[in-house]
């Protein structure tokens, strides 16, 4: 996997050091092997999986595809058409606001989280407040890269966390 991650300095924003696993999702093999190891920790215990946009939607269709369970999109704040649930968040390099529908899952579903990339964790830490407001139960976090240093991973006390790598 590492030599599928691409480096890219100064993104989004100088002194940023972008992670991109886009060149995963575009290897067969490699996104199989992704697909299954992030997902096999939580093997049994999700009804359905919530994507955080964008690279987190492809990881969650692809893992609800293979376990036979939803899929529900964590979009960014504007993009979706019906009320929604809204939690504003801190990034490493500004703020952003993620939304779900009011009305995509049933209370008491059991969802795991996934994105590509724990960074700071104020994504992943909105993306569940989201999900529990709507009525959910997150049965827990995966993430294909954590980035250790940034302690992501304190944020998320309490919560399952899975990495494929942490560098």
């Amino acid at each position: 996997m590492d030599r599928l991650c691409a480096v890219v300095p100064d993104f989004p924003s100088p002194g940023i050091m972008f992670r991109d696993l886009t060149p995963v999702f575009s290897d067969a093999e490699a996104f199989r092997t992704v697909v299954d190891a992030v997902s096999a920790p939580f093997a049994g215990t999700f009804d359905a999986v919530a994507g955080v946009e964008a690279r987190g939607f492809l990881l969650a269709a692809a893992v609800a595809y293979a376990t036979g369970t939803g899929v529900v999109t964590v979009r960014k704040a504007g993009k979706l058409p019906r009320a929604v649930y809204s939690e504003s968040y801190d990034l490493e390099y500004g703020q952003a606001t993620l939304e779900i529908h009011q009305s995509d899952l049933p209370a008491g579903a059991r969802v795991l989280v996934l994105d590509d990339v724990l960074a700071t964790g104020g994504t992943l830490v909105a993306a569940c407040a989201l999900l529990e407001r709507a009525g959910a139960a997150v049965v827990g976090c995966g993430v294909v890269l954590e980035l250790g240093g940034l302690g992501g991973r304190d944020t998320l006390a309490g919560r399952t966390v899975h990495a494929l790598k942490t560098v």
